[in-house]
């Protein structure tokens, strides 16, 4: 019986393996489609399309973007991380998911709200301006979540031994939150080249904006390939800086005991301009693009409430964002299984794999789907079946890490069992992995939702004649300068990611245990 059972496990195994190959294969097809495209082109061209003043001039802007507006992130992010986590400041528990909720404004609202708030706004300044409000929540929630697990003995013993708060922060703290900082900085810095919508509203110019623009022009010319192929190489760095800089280094407490709640640090008369530090902080994030939204929508009266295309473009919206949740959500099963099942090499490579696809630039991604579906899918090009597969490598690793943790918490016994009855794989998979799994599967499916929903580069490149998601139709009135036409768009928008936003600072508090 035992052996029958086992055999049967083997199957189901080695099916899901090969399913995982088959998807690891697929996300891989936009890093070797460009890399073909410039080994095709020959040495020579590809040289001559990389080595000119506009690629410097493109090169020089990013490059400053990344090195201005991380720094920036990272210090706004871990200083109010600390102020919520380790002071008496007024209000502590609602700080928290505040600093959280600017994930729920895509960049390029919070472009259209400082743009109509300060019309000469435009410019590198302008950039890092716009990506320090979108993004510094990225550091923020990773930070406060390991502020919140930090055992305070440690920081305690240093104090005994006579170390002041700051030499006790920057020698004990700040390298706690290492992986942090690093996986904050390098999700912000990936963002930075992927970003259009609000780069192109302050017309600072970038790899991303200029591809835009070159496919808009020559319709995925060689030019734009050779644009996305630096741009490819950029990421690369990225992630390679950011692996070498982790190391190996383990943060994980020891010794007997179980960690406690650090003492917050009492703040006395500095508890107002520490608040007041926080308000401007809020109004700087949310403040801004939400009183733009609620001003043109007050300028823009009734009026503005098209009910008939709003609704056609929420429905579109909510069409693509659900079916793709649930084809990401299915492809990520098959590749956590192989993850959580095995702890080869050969599971890591087939995880790790998707991560470095996804971390492409999503114009990268639909500009290889756009010339392979023209060249050998004709059938496909601006279909809705390509958006779905541009949302489904975009978005896979969403759906993973959740999938992932669903099924770590799997008893595999209970599967032994229900095949060791005579149950079939498919009926074991449906009546008991599945079932068990099911809140961590609908957590991220929310997540693609939410990002699908809210998606701009590859949608405006793919989606067939007469779509008009919302952010199409926020991107083409904000365009036209019609703010006021724009603004419910915006607003809805806002209003469908404040769910996932809401999930996601939940979660870290689980993972922090508080």
């Amino acid at each position: 019986m035992r052996t029958a059972v086992a055999a049967r496990a083997d199957r189901s195994g080695l099916l899901l393996t090969i399913v995982a190959l088959l998807l690891v294969a697929a996300t891989f097809v936009p890093l070797g489609y460009i890399v073909s495209t410039l080994l095709s082109n020959g040495i020579h061209d590809t040289a001559q399309l990389i080595f000119r003043p506009r690629v410097g001039e493109l090169l020089r802007n990013t490059v400053d973007l990344v090195v201005l507006t991380v720094p920036v992130c990272l210090v706004l992010g871990i200083g109010l991380a600390w102020i919520v986590e380790r002071t008496d400041v007024p209000g502590t528990g609602w700080w928290g998911p505040i600093f959280v909720a600017p994930l729920a404004v895509p960049a390029f609202v919070n472009s259209y709200g400082w743009v109509s708030a300060v019309p000469s706004l435009h410019g590198l300044w302008a950039g890092v301006l716009i990506a320090t409000v979108s993004y510094f929540p990225l550091v923020y929630l990773p930070a406060a979540a390991t502020l919140r697990r930090l055992d305070p003995a440690v920081e305690e013993s240093a104090r005994a031994l006579g170390s002041g708060p700051l030499t006790v922060f920057v020698r004990i703290v700040l390298p706690q939150l290492r992986l942090a900082i690093l996986g904050g900085g390098l999700l912000i810095a990936l963002h930075l080249l992927a970003e259009y919508g609000a780069f192109a509203m302050v017309r600072f110019d970038t790899f991303t904006t200029a591809i835009f623009e070159q496919y808009q022009s020559s319709f995925a010319g060689a030019a734009g390939n050779a644009l996305a192929g630096v741009l490819v190489a950029l990421c690369l760095v990225l992630l390679a800086g950011e692996a070498a800089a982790r190391g190996n280094a383990r943060y994980a407490r020891i010794g007997s005991g179980v960690p406690r709640a650090a003492t917050r640090v009492r703040l006395g008369f500095n508890k107002i301009p520490v608040f007041l530090l926080l308000a401007a902080a809020l109004a700087g994030t949310l403040g801004v693009p939400l009183w733009c939204i609620v001003r043109w929508l007050r300028i823009g009266g009734s009026k503005v409430w098209d009910m008939a295309d709003i609704g056609q473009s929420l429905g579109q919206t909510i069409g693509l964002a659900a079916v793709a949740a649930v084809i990401t959500t299915v492809c990520a099963f098959p590749v956590a299984w192989v993850a959580v099942r095995s702890t080869s090499r050969f599971a890591r490579i087939i995880e790790g794999a998707n991560y470095i696809t996804s971390s492409l630039p999503g114009i990268v991604i639909a500009l290889a789907l756009v010339t392979v579906s023209i060249r050998w899918l004709p059938a496909l090009y601006q279909t809705a079946a390509t958006v779905l597969a541009a949302y489904t490598l975009m978005f896979l690793p969403r759906a993973l890490v959740g999938v992932r943790a669903g099924l770590a918490q799997v008893p595999v016994g209970l599967e032994e069992m229900s095949q060791a009855l005579g149950k079939s794989g498919p009926v074991t998979f449906f009546r008991i992995t599945l079932r068990l799994t099911a809140p961590a599967a609908a957590s991220a499916a929310a997540m693609v939702f939410v990002a699908v929903a809210t998606e701009l580069t590859a949608t405006l490149l793919l989606a067939p004649n007469g779509t008009r998601t919302l952010a199409m139709r926020f991107w083409s009135l904000s365009g036209e300068l019609d703010y006021a036409a724009a603004a419910p768009y915006a607003l809805i928008m806002i209003i469908a990611s404040v769910p996932v936003t809401y999930l996601l600072f939940t979660q870290s508090r689980k993972a922090a245990g508080v």
